[in-house]
């Protein structure tokens, strides 16, 4: 059962982060301003994601160490980024 949360947490992170990025793109208007660092947005926000999994659901990452799960959600909130764009 575990192995099942290790497969789905990357794509789940990723959904939380693409979820975000666009209700927040569509409350500022879809601005270039905005627009212009949705990449940055999404990779920090994926980063604190994945430091909130690591603390509070411990076996979801498969990592043991922070460093790991904060590039794992970073990379999550990039691939969001590449979905969404």
């Amino acid at each position: 059962m575990n192995t099942f949360y290790e497969a789905v947490a990357i794509p789940a992170l990723a959904a939380i982060v693409y979820t975000i990025i666009d209700i927040t793109k569509t409350a500022m208007g879809g601005t270039e301003k905005f627009n212009r660092f949705i990449p940055l947005i999404s990779c920090l926000l994926g980063a604190v994601c994945g430091v909130i999994a690591f603390y509070c659901v411990p076996g979801v990452m498969d990592t043991e160490n922070l460093l790991v799960a904060i590039v794992l959600g970073a990379s999550s909130g990039l691939s969001a980024t590449g979905t969404n764009q």
